[in-house]
């Protein structure tokens, strides 16, 4: 059985995937709050802040893990980085299904009290404009497939009595990186656009509120399981498209056909940005998180600033 967590602050906690978008942030407001953080890196470690790992060859001592409170999933790829050739959904796997096994297997050996494990809304498929919580089933395509093995990676970890939250992730707003980085250059010229019909859910969350979330989650024993990490109102593409508009003081007027889309970008128009999921932040709500940013606008808003910390 997994070791109660400690009594006192600060904890120890490992965070792999620590050097993207959500792990940045998540180091900072952690260290800020006077936790240690161990980053888990796949490079020689700098300085003892730091751990070394291998996962593509297994290689990772649960000794290594001494004194941890906690460990943090956050390794994957970007879905989006890439046209989706076999090679590449190949690579989406890998980078998320591997580690997540040798994580789960040391968490569970070291007996880890705590593992949050990203995940991601995908989970569901396409759910069209049906609300859905986290006890909606898995769906269909390469995105569900994907995300429904990525969870079960942390079978291990489960079985050896370690409370492990599955993080099904949204849309992440943030001034910094992300999506917004992408779409905020074509709303300055004029070219912001709604894609298709603009019928498809958009589950988005803000920067802010994620790592709020995954604090919450840290913190929080009951909370267990598959949880939403999406704000408590979703919105379809259209209204997506027109806030962003209205943030940025700039006209959204124009619609991108389905076909051109998967002209451009292929296999992951249809699951990624034709499809979407109408997901409601349940298990959070119910644990008793409060979001910074409820609505859409309140997310732009922070997320278009100039400058704004986390």
């Amino acid at each position: 059985m997994a070791r109660k967590p400690r009594a006192t602050e600060p904890r120890t906690i490992a965070i792999a995937g620590s050097s993207g978008l959500i792990g940045t942030a998540l180091v900072a407001a952690l260290r800020a709050s006077g936790h240690r953080v161990i980053r888990i890196v796949r490079r020689a470690a700098a300085n003892s802040d730091e751990l070394e790992w291998h996962p593509d060859n297994d290689d990772f001592d649960p000794e290594d893990l001494s004194g941890v409170d906690a460990v943090v999933n956050l390794c994957g790829v970007g879905v989006g980085d890439r046209r989706w050739s076999g090679a590449f959904k190949q690579s989406l796997r890998d980078s998320r299904i591997d580690p997540t096994e040798v994580i789960s297997a040391v968490v569970a050996e070291a007996e880890i009290p705590i593992l949050i494990n990203a995940s991601a809304v995908g989970f569901y498929g396409d759910t069209g404009e049906r609300v859905i919580d986290e006890t909606a089933p898995a769906g269909d395509g390469f995105l569900a497939a994907l995300c429904a093995d990525w969870e079960a990676a942390t079978r291990p970890a489960q079985q050896a009595g370690t409370r492990v939250v599955l993080a099904r992730t949204g849309l992440v707003l943030s001034p910094r990186g992300g999506l917004l980085s992408r779409l905020r250059p074509l709303f300055a010229l004029g070219l912001g656009a709604r894609l298709a019909d603009g019928r498809q859910y958009m589950p988005w969350i803000s920067l802010e509120d994620e790592v709020r979330a995954l604090e919450f989650a840290l913190n929080t024993p009951a909370l267990s399981g598959p949880v939403n990490f999406t704000g408590p109102t979703p919105v379809t593409n259209a209204e997506f498209t027109s806030a962003l508009g209205r943030t940025l003081h700039r006209p959204a007027p124009w619609m991108v056909p389905g076909f051109v889309l998967r002209t451009l970008v292929g296999e992951f128009a249809e699951e990624g940005l034709l499809g979407g999921q109408r997901a409601v932040p349940a298990a959070l709500e119910r644990a008793g998180f409060s979001f910074h940013h409820t609505t859409i606008a309140e997310a732009l808003a922070y997320s278009t600033a100039t400058s704004t910390g986390t």
